[in-house]
């Protein structure tokens, strides 16, 4: 659909988070549209890392979970827009248009950097997890125990406890089970 438009081109398609990664890496395209949930690294990582490395690429974020509050941790974590898979094909055309214009999107709603900043402020977002505990929430999700992380991630168990206890209190939760429901359902990990 996006190759039908005269002003889009499309350059690259991947399969997974990293895949991306490397594309937007090599190509630099002006707009990249992540799934949010990838295989390996999930779309909101794939905003941070954008950000964080200075990419100039903006990316647009579609998501099955379309709620505030995952709305504003897109825009605040570096996403560009976020918007919901059952977008139709022309406003998601408007939406890549907009996005490459330098404007924000969420939903129906076009902003400047201003205004995505005044909107953040007028919400909670929340403190996004830093990467290496999006790492151990991943193995927290397929049941890994905190000796089987620290192996897989060649840290300490003393470290993968700090970790998980910082994980449990950034999203105000009880025990690991609840963490793990929490970033399935958000889209934050794949289901294995």
């Amino acid at each position: 659909m996006l190759s039908l438009e005269d002003d889009l081109d499309v350059i690259a398609e991947t399969a997974s988070g990293q895949a991306a990664l490397e594309v937007i890496r090599e190509l630099a395209p002006d707009v990249a549209i992540v799934d949010v949930n990838l295989p390996d690294i999930n779309g909101h990582e794939i905003a941070r890392r954008v950000r964080r490395e200075g990419w100039p690429t903006r990316v647009i974020l579609l998501t099955a979970y379309d709620d505030i509050s995952q709305q504003r941790q897109a825009l605040a974590e570096g996403a560009a827009a976020y918007c919901s898979k059952e977008v139709s094909p022309a406003w998601l055309v408007e939406v890549i248009r907009q996005v490459s214009s330098g404007q924000y999107v969420v939903g129906s709603r076009v902003m400047d950097e201003a205004e995505r900043m005044a909107w953040l402020d007028d919400g909670e977002v929340m403190n996004p997890l830093s990467p290496r505990e999006m790492d151990v929430l991943r193995l927290l999700t397929r049941g890994k125990s905190n000796k089987e992380i620290a192996q897989a991630l060649g840290i300490s168990e003393q470290t993968v406890k700090n970790h998980v206890t910082a994980i449990l209190r950034k999203l105000d939760l009880e025990d690991r089970t609840q963490a793990a429901v929490y970033a399935l359902k958000h889209g934050w990990v794949r289901p294995a």
